[in-house]
């Protein structure tokens, strides 16, 4: 899902082709990721995917979460990218996204639905695991 698939197009898509057993299971999604998660949910499809990847605008990283865990079966895996957006992911730093970010961050340590760990790799990364529905 994304709003743009100009770099999906330029270097993704050549790449992705190449494993024609990959391509086919991957369904490239063009506009609002909150929309498609929404229209997602409305199908029905709560509870049928394995694995979600958030990295998109930072603000929505909660609702994301929110909505990539009701469409994941239990077992299934989100993984957050840009979890420590740089290392700036602090109280001090004010800034709207490292917020969101930290607020996102919390959320998901918190959710009884989860068991998570936050990775201190590159802009860091926080990997959940639906325990349940």
């Amino acid at each position: 899902m994304d709003v743009c698939h100009e770099q999906l197009d330029a270097v993704g898509r050549p790449v992705i082709k190449r494993c024609p057993e990959l391509a086919k299971k991957i369904d490239f999604r063009k506009g609002s990721a909150l929309d498609t998660l929404d229209a997602l949910i409305a199908n029905g499809e709560s509870g049928t995917f394995d694995f979600a990847f958030i990295d998109a605008d930072k603000p929505n990283y909660t609702n994301y979460y929110k909505r990539c865990m009701q469409l994941l079966r239990p077992g299934g895996v989100i993984l957050v990218d840009n979890a420590l957006w740089s290392g700036r992911v602090c109280t001090e730093d004010k800034h709207p996204s490292t917020v969101a970010i930290d607020e996102c961050n919390r959320f998901i340590s918190e959710d009884p639905n989860s068991l998570n760990m936050l990775l201190n790799v590159g802009d860091g990364a926080h990997l959940a695991f639906k325990t349940r529905d």
